[in-house]
């Protein structure tokens, strides 16, 4: 208990936990009211599958700008901007169902204005989780967002059927607009964010190295992938909660407050287990809980029992909490700071983006076989992407390498404009026949060091008179982006570098560096005095192009 509550000590993360907690009640007691309020606005499982869905469809489109956003001006800017755009759309949902104005229509539009706002917020939230805490306790912190996230779930539900069903749902609409001020003050109440800021030349580049850094790291690209089909299969136990409760139960907004509430219970349970089951666990925690949502979810759709039903969400609130604070976790230590935005832009696009899908596609099976077996159905593919998991793997949460820089590591900033680009950076090893074979491994791994840091093509050439002499050849957008690069480097980058500059036997490898020269433009010509004094002095500080001869 004390290692999970141990980032509470932090004045920072505690004041925002503190106001998440009363905004995550808003947010649920708005999805409470909004989806039973479209229920009886239409009467249709794909209209209530499409405003729960409303929330996060944005997030389809923008994440990746958002994740970009997070990592290039402050982050604190980005919250302030997202929160208010919430509390408005919030806002105007209250005053329409107020004036009993509201229609399918508005309700669904005010809804992808408010799913606009988060596809803003939530990159930078959870990359600004590891600038607020010290690395070591950046999974417990993760943890107490659930926490923070499931202690709403618990209550918010129920007092939102409460509300629902004594005051309407404007007054449950207009609680949630206020509750965002609070995260908005604690934001502005900071005077400067403290975490390390990546620009680009363009949001166009910095997407695209996101891109690269999760084609290129292995681990990464694995979670991205469970976490999208977890997305997919689990997404219609929550969207369709109203069908089930309305069709399979026979019950009203009280009983399906008090279901959510059920799950946000189970979820309450597992953010305190979570470190216990961690341990004993290791690499099965994911793919077991997955397979146990599953389980639940069955149970969800296949019960005619109200309290078999609170059960079986009480059991996927645990499974889900376990699932998902661990994913988000290791991505999170997974994704050095200067990408963290992007990663996490991902990480989200990859399962709260892919929610609304999820939820349109129960929402189209339940119109037409029904919402609980629509349930049932999705939730078998629940258990098969848990039992896939498991055969593929994922790395446990203590198994993450740290992203951080050699001990050694005094890398000086430097501030600095120059012009130039593409840049064609080449290396050539001089290499012993007898060494090929593990050259080639040395070079697989420097290949994947090279391209999520920054170059966009990487390819190794062999001299055809030489055999022995093998060439390394990448291409960076810019000479920013090659400077750039060099901070980009952590331990196991230094690592593979020194393991591939090893091979050489003839005191190289000797490195070139070919910048593109524009020759109408005499203003966008290179200062090469000034690229080389930058460039040899930061090959002195971190070596991560290889040292030796260098020819320009």
């Amino acid at each position: 208990m004390t290692s999970s509550v141990a980032p509470l000590r932090h004045s920072r993360f505690r004041s925002l936990w503190i106001a998440s907690v009363v905004s995550n009640v808003g947010s649920f007691l708005q999805a409470v009211a909004a989806g039973w309020l479209m229920l009886e606005l239409t009467h249709s499982s794909l209209w209530v599958g499409l405003m729960a869905a409303s929330a996060t469809l944005p997030l389809l489109f923008l994440a990746l700008p958002a994740g970009a956003l997070a990592d290039m001006i402050d982050r604190r800017r980005i919250l302030i901007v997202s929160q208010l755009l919430m509390g408005s759309a919030a806002m105007g949902m209250a005053v329409l169902a107020f004036y009993d104005r509201i229609t399918p229509g508005l309700l669904l539009t005010l809804g992808l204005v408010l799913g606009t706002g988060l596809a803003l917020n939530l990159p930078a939230w959870q990359a600004m989780v590891p600038d607020l805490v010290p690395r070591g306790l950046v999974a417990s912190a993760v943890a107490l967002n659930s926490i923070s996230f499931n202690v709403a779930r618990a209550v918010g539900p129920a007092l939102g059927g409460l509300i629902v069903a004594t005051a309407g749902p404007d007054l449950a609409f207009f609680i949630n607009g206020v509750s965002f001020i609070g995260v908005v003050a604690v934001v502005l109440s900071w005077r400067h964010a403290e975490y390390q800021v990546d620009v680009p030349d363009s949001i166009r580049n910095a997407i695209a190295h996101g891109l690269r850094f999760a084609r290129y790291t292995p681990p990464f690209r694995r979670l991205l992938a469970v976490a999208a089909g977890f997305a997919l299969t689990t997404a219609v136990v929550q969207s369709l909660l109203p069908n089930v409760t309305e069709d399979g139960l026979g019950g009203g907004a009280t009983m399906f407050g008090f279901l959510l509430g059920a799950m946000g219970l189970g979820a309450l349970v597992a953010a305190f287990t979570r470190q216990k089951v961690q341990h004993s666990s290791g690499r099965l925690m994911v793919p077991l809980s997955i397979v146990g949502f599953g389980i639940a979810g069955l149970g969800v759709g296949l019960s005619r029992l109200a309290p078999l039903t609170g059960l079986a969400m009480f059991a996927a609130g645990i499974f889900w909490v376990w699932t998902l604070a661990t994913l988000n976790a290791t991505v999170q230590l997974l994704a050095p700071s200067w990408i963290r935005g992007r990663a996490m832009s991902l990480y989200t696009l990859a399962f709260v983006g892919l929610l609304p899908v999820g939820s349109i596609v129960g929402g189209a099976i339940g119109d037409v076989i029904g919402a609980p077996e629509a349930v049932a159905v999705l939730s078998v593919g629940t258990i098969g992407l848990g039992l896939l998991t498991a055969r593929v793997g994922v790395p446990a949460l203590g198994e993450v390498v740290a992203t951080e820089a050699p001990q050694d590591w005094d890398l000086e900033p430097h501030d600095f404009e120059m012009s130039g680009g593409p840049v064609m950076v080449v290396n050539t090893w001089v290499i012993r026949r007898d060494d090929l074979d593990q050259f080639l491994e040395a070079m697989d791994g420097l290949r994947l060091v090279r391209l999520r840091t920054g170059a966009y093509r990487w390819r190794l050439y062999r001299n055809a008179d030489e055999p022995q002499r093998m060439t390394e050849v990448m291409v960076l957008n810019s000479w920013q982006d090659h400077i750039r690069q060099h901070t980009r480097i952590d331990a196991a980058a230094a690592a593979a570098i020194q393991t591939a500059t090893a091979f050489d036997v003839s005191g190289g490898p000797t490195t070139r560096h070919l910048v593109a020269v524009e020759v109408a433009d005499r203003h966008a010509r290179p200062r090469w005095d000034e690229l080389l004094a930058v460039h040899r002095h930061l090959h002195d500080q971190d070596g991560s192009i290889p040292l030796g001869r260098e020819e320009v």
